[in-house]
């Protein structure tokens, strides 16, 4: 089994997968200073192969990766676009200071689907990613995240509660809870689509897009079925990763 660990802004996500990229294990953790206890425990009994490691969080990346090492016995290794360089390839300056979750998402796309295709990364970030025929990484948009976006708002007016992530029922909001929620899911999906038409317009042709992050699950409800759901895109562009560095 291959053990992947993906060091977020706001979780650290774990995950087994084994030779088939089959997903055999998945928990999630706070990613904060206190991450060794419940790192510990979710790790235990764990014997992975090894262990490869993405991160966004610079102050995280050595003491987590060392804790994996120490709790699992492996060697833990932290990707770089050098490790995916016989299946994908880069037409933007400085590829290494390119976000490693997204060199993944797009590594895994770049080999498993058809092309050109656009990785969209619901998570404390919304990323999208674009890979062009020939496995070539093109580039992509940046945008706040959903939940980032929600906590913003109420941080910033003070009559407007804190909300939790679901499905709205209607678009429109009955109150100020359901108005929040149905701007943000509602708002991601409209922007989902409308990214992903502009740049079928600007590629000249269509795309395939794949879906991912923590909130995909309640945006991906309201988009066309030409969306692919891939909840472990960016685990099995890791453990991808593992196998081409043997």
């Amino acid at each position: 089994m291959i053990l992947t660990v993906d060091i977020g802004n706001t979780t650290i996500a774990l995950a087994g997968l084994d030779s088939g990229y089959n997903v055999l294990f998945n928990k999630k953790i706070p990613s904060d200073k206190c991450f060794r206890e419940p790192l510990k425990q979710a790790l235990s009994g764990l014997k992975p192969e090894n262990a490869v490691v993405s991160s966004v969080v610079p102050t995280l990346t050595e003491p987590v990766c060392k804790a994996v090492s120490e709790f699992c016995g492996v060697v833990t290794t932290v990707i770089s676009a050098k490790m995916y360089s016989d299946v994908l390839s880069f037409a933007i300056p400085e590829p290494e200071k390119l976000g490693l979750d997204r060199i993944a998402d797009s590594a895994w796309a770049a080999v498993k689907y058809k092309l050109p295709a656009v990785t969209v990364d619901l998570g404390t970030a919304s990323t999208f990613n674009v890979i062009g025929e020939g496995k070539i990484f093109l580039g992509g948009i940046i945008a706040a995240g959903i939940q980032t976006s929600l906590s913003a708002l109420s941080e910033r007016a003070a009559r407007l509660p804190e909300i939790s992530l679901s499905v709205p029922k209607n678009i429109i909001g009955k109150n100020t809870y359901e108005c929040m929620l149905s701007g943000a899911v509602f708002g991601a999906a409209a922007m989902t689509e409308g990214i992903i038409s502009r740049i079928e317009r600007e590629l000249g042709k269509p795309v395939t897009p794949i879906l991912t992050g923590g909130g995909a699950e309640y945006v991906k409800p309201f988009l066309s079925e030409m969306y692919i759901y891939e909840p472990f895109l960016l685990a099995k562009g890791l453990a991808m990763a593992a196998e081409l560095s043997k």
